[in-house]
């Protein structure tokens, strides 16, 4: 086990089976936040955080198109099973405590997004000598410049003025979904060879 991608191949490549891999996962989880952003939109914006939920579904759909076009993708037998995991994890889930229920689903899809955005570092896998020019590491690098982007989002939505009443809910609503993340991508990457440390969970 490695805390890296590789062993690259000789032109600094990321081999097929681990692109494969861990783009399915975030393929699986910017999907499920483009498809709810898509659906918590109102036909017509009428607020600031409204348009930002508007930019938002954009990038995450950016985010998977990407992707499919720029891993070299493989069969993965596991896929089958491991995407089905995956998917039931990105279900809603109200954050409980707060009485209106659009507004406990906007947090908790907050909480969510900020779990994948600031848990999930692919770029920080790739090794130093990783070929810059291949269209899956600059598609890694890419992704992670997008999520500190997002990340600035859902903080203000987690600490605005209509969860601020809410507090001790949305904070363990976060740490319940950072905890999920973090294991969900631990496992994934466990099976392709690549170990993340306990300690620097927090940080991949």
């Amino acid at each position: 086990m490695s805390g890296f991608f590789g062993p690259l191949d000789t032109n600094g490549c990321v081999p097929a089976h681990q692109q494969t891999r861990v783009a399915a996962f975030l393929v699986s989880a910017h999907g499920a936040l483009a498809r709810q952003f898509a659906f918590a939109l109102p036909l017509k914006l009428d607020s600031a955080w409204q348009t930002e939920l508007n930019a938002q579904f954009y990038r995450e759909t950016e985010i998977v198109s990407l992707l499919l076009r720029a891993t070299s993708w493989t069969p993965d037998l596991a896929l089958s099973y491991l995407v089905g995991s995956w998917e039931a994890a990105w279900l809603p889930k109200p954050i409980e405590g707060i009485p209106d229920q659009s507004l406990a689903l906007a947090g908790d899809l907050a909480a969510r997004a900020h779990a994948i955005h600031a848990g999930i570092r692919p770029a920080a896998l790739l090794p130093v000598d990783a070929n810059a020019h291949d269209p899956f590491v600059t598609a890694l690098r890419r992704i992670e410049f997008e999520s500190g982007r997002l990340l600035q989002a859902q903080i203000l939505l987690l600490k605005g003025s209509n969860l601020s009443p809410f507090r001790d809910a949305v904070s363990v609503a976060l740490e319940q979904r950072h905890t999920q993340v973090r294991e969900l991508w631990a496992d994934a990457l466990k099976g392709v060879g690549i170990s993340i440390r306990e300690g620097n969970d927090r940080k991949s």
